[in-house]
């Protein structure tokens, strides 16, 4: 039975960098898919991912919730019964909550199993976001077994301790890796997901008779500064199924779709680089357009040549490659002006 891997993260946390970095360096020789759900109606991160040379199917327009749990199970037996890969990796919306999507995948029941569930972090923008989109952002955090943190190495040591003591009071469980990316494998990394997974199925299976009564504040989980991740200290917990505290039946629950906006956006317009740096940094410094989270795209540029961009909350990146279409723009965010942002890319 194939492998699979959860990797959830926030808008632009650094999930598509991740699983470059394990194609290239943790799953050389295996047959992989990826599932990727994007939340708006045009997906555009399957295409910086299709270099890599793995098969990618793609589920744009919603989460992986109530609304898609269905379609998500028959595209994973599909994915399971069509190319019998030795892997499936899932990454699911950036505002999509880890809970859900767990719950998708045992929902599907047979012989279908999670081999980890990992959240990318980002460091410098933990705080922010923990406090802006708390149930959301939480959410991923609460139910990850490994927790890996992006750009640090852009963090001072004060601030890193402050997002790991703001995690830790979210989870105190989850293995941590704040090791910037540069100076780990991507071995290590999984390595160190898959560790987590095994040492929770051997606890309960020791501890199988004993029934489980979970509690956040009474667990001692030391293992949190760096990729060696040893002597975990668990209790008679699951991750994978949280059935102590936590609660799937969606009384309460908040939909992605009634807190943020996904504006999908289709243009032949070929772009300077000059415009779209322009572009982008209209978007993130004016309030005119609403609360950008991010934008990313691929559109054309001269002839023959293509800009990726990438925009989340203080960073921005443009750069040229390669491309199988142009023209894609996504923009995610809360209280967009959809017609102002058209406007602002050149769509009439």
């Amino acid at each position: 039975m194939a492998k699979i891997d959860i990797i959830s993260g926030f808008l632009g946390a650094g999930k598509t960098t991740l699983i470059k970095k394990l194609i290239a360096e943790a799953f050389q020789g295996e047959k992989l898919v990826l599932i990727e759900n994007e939340f708006g109606e045009i997906g555009i991160d399957g295409s910086f991912l299709k270099e890599a040379g793995i098969q990618i199917t793609e589920m744009n327009s919603g989460c992986i919730c109530c609304s898609l749990v269905g379609d998500f199970g028959e595209a994973l037996k599909e994915v399971l019964e069509k190319y019998t890969p030795d892997r499936v990796i899932i990454e699911p919306s950036g505002v999509g909550k880890l809970s859900d999507v767990i719950q998708a995948v045992k929902n599907i029941g047979g012989d279908v199993t999670i081999n980890s569930t990992a959240v990318v972090v980002d460091a410098l923008k933990c705080k922010m976001y923990m406090k802006n989109y708390g149930e959301f952002y939480n959410n991923q955090i609460e139910y990850a077994g490994t927790i890996i943190l992006s750009r640090t190495q852009n963090i001072s040591s004060e601030k890193l301790d402050t997002c790991l003591k703001m995690i830790r009071d979210k989870n105190n469980e989850a293995s941590v890796i704040t090791t910037p990316w540069e100076e780990i494998n991507g071995e290590n990394i999984l390595e160190a997901m898959e560790k987590v997974n095994s040492l929770e199925k051997e606890l309960l299976e020791e501890h199988a008779h004993h029934q489980c009564y979970h509690d956040h504040d009474h667990h001692d989980h030391q293992c949190h500064h760096d990729h060696d991740h040893h002597d975990h200290d668990h209790h008679d917990h699951d991750h994978h199924d949280h059935q102590c505290h936590h609660d799937h039946d969606h009384h309460g629950h908040h939909h992605a779709d009634e807190v943020f906006t996904s504006i999908g956006i289709e243009t032949a317009h070929k772009f300077t680089e000059e415009e779209l740096e322009k572009i982008l940094n209209q978007l993130a410094e004016s309030k005119e357009y609403g609360e950008v989270l991010r934008a990313k795209g691929i559109v054309a540029a001269e002839e023959g040549e293509w800009f990726h961009f990438d925009l989340v909350p203080e960073e921005k990146e443009v750069r040229r490659g390669a491309a199988d279409y142009t023209g894609r723009i996504c923009v995610i965010g809360a209280g967009l002006d959809e017609s102002r942002i058209k406007d602002l890319f050149c769509v009439a």
